[in-house]
């Protein structure tokens, strides 16, 4: 039971593991209602002989091995609400609804790596456990609901392992990154409310439009002036609503946004001042503003032990020519609410064809990533679970 064996193994399960996930890519469904791929997850178990709970509704959750020791292994199963554009003899037969963020890929290299570890069971010497996680997509996150129903235990994992697909890296290249990885992700609602009235008359309504002008305009200066320079902060207003016709004032604005931050108190503060100047600002003018903001997932922070663990694993797998540090991003991952609880690495793994400079990103009705990325990603999961179990206490020289 070596790192190079796993390798050859996968190599060896490409085309299960390629089937997998083109039946996932052609019945995408979205977060929280992704029903028949929990069964079909559920099925695939069963055929290993891995037992199995169902947590969350629709998430799926399996131990391999035996003993007092556990380390966890996580990928998201839910897609995107996007029409498909590959041209994919195995698009998306859902209209409307594409896995264009990989989870098809993260799920089928779990199962690849669950057929591994379930061969080796004997020798693993602990527990695998096997988060297969609904609605990654979608707020409150189904990591966050897992954790609430008690996945963190019975058993307690020592460290989860997650991995994401990644189209700014080659096939064969994986990245990490120890500290800060991706940010906290809020969503922002406004609603001003003015007077509508003629355009001709405008002194006797109250012009929304103009009290939203000059709130995302003053907004900004929350990111200028009211953060340190030094700690990366987003705020974006992406939408804005208002009126019909050219000769009307309406009487509502809608507003649309999103606060990002890897700093989860300055987070809380932001969002307390912008909920204080949208109502001043509208209370100048004679309007009301009613800020609703979601609150979504916290920073993602990997830890150094486990950053380090993994990372030593991969160069041990595929060479240190294919390791390299990966560049912190402003985008949201729920995988954060693990890292909370427990130690984490979340890394990411290259998807992009050789000889491509560059290729349609996540989230984008043209993604496809190569499928030749499957067996590294399925190797190197079985890797850093049966590499942590091998070490009898991973933490020792760390002090994390």
């Amino acid at each position: 039971m070596n790192n190079q064996n796993f390798l050859q193994e996968a190599q060896a399960l490409t085309p299960e593991i390629i089937s997998n996930r083109r039946h996932l890519h052609r019945n995408p469904e979205l977060s929280f209602h992704e029903y028949n791929t929990s069964v079909y997850i559920q099925n695939k178990l069963s055929e290993m002989g891995i037992a199995f709970t169902v947590m969350a509704t629709t998430g799926v959750i399996a131990l391999i091995g035996q003993g007092d020791r556990c380390v966890a292994l996580r990928a998201d199963i839910d897609a995107l609400p996007i029409e498909e554009e590959t041209g994919l003899e195995y698009s998306s037969q859902n209209k409307g609804v594409m896995h264009a963020c990989g989870h098809d890929a993260h799920t089928s290299m779990l199962l690849g790596a669950a057929k591994i570890l379930k061969k080796y069971e004997n020798e693993l010497g602990g527990v695998v456990k096997l988060i297969f996680q609904p609605g990654e997509e979608k707020v409150p996150g189904g990591a966050s609901i897992l954790i609430k129903e008690g996945v963190l235990t019975n058993p307690q994992p020592e460290v989860i392992f997650g991995q994401h697909v990644f189209p700014g890296n080659p096939v064969g290249e994986s990245s990490f990154v120890s500290g800060s990885m991706m940010a906290s992700a809020d969503e922002l609602y406004w609603t001003i409310r003015g007077k509508g009235c003629h355009a001709a008359q405008p002194h006797q309504g109250i012009d929304p439009i103009l009290v939203a002008a000059e709130l995302i305009t003053n907004l900004q200066s929350i990111i200028t002036k009211k953060r340190n320079p030094l700690s990366p902060g987003v705020l974006a207003i992406t939408s804005i609503h208002a009126g019909s016709v050219t000769n009307i004032v309406p009487d509502t604005v809608e507003l649309k946004g999103t606060l990002r931050s890897f700093d989860n108190e300055w987070r809380f503060l932001a969002l307390a001042e912008i909920k204080k100047r949208s109502e001043m600002i509208a209370a100048m003018h004679g309007a009301t503003c009613d800020f609703n903001p979601l609150i979504g997932y916290p920073p993602l922070v990997n830890n150094q032990t486990a950053v380090d663990f993994a990372r030593k694993t991969a160069e041990s797998v595929f060479g240190k020519s294919t390791v390299t540090d990966f560049e912190p991003k402003m985008w949201g991952e729920d995988f954060a609410f693990y890292a909370q609880e427990i130690p984490a690495c979340f890394w990411v793994m290259g998807v992009r064809p050789d000889g491509v400079d560059e290729m349609p990103g996540l989230h984008n009705s043209h993604f496809t990533p190569d499928e030749g990325a499957l067996a590294s990603g399925t190797a190197l999961l079985v890797s850093v679970a049966t590499e942590w179990l091998k070490n009898p206490n991973p933490f020792a020289n760390n002090g994390n």
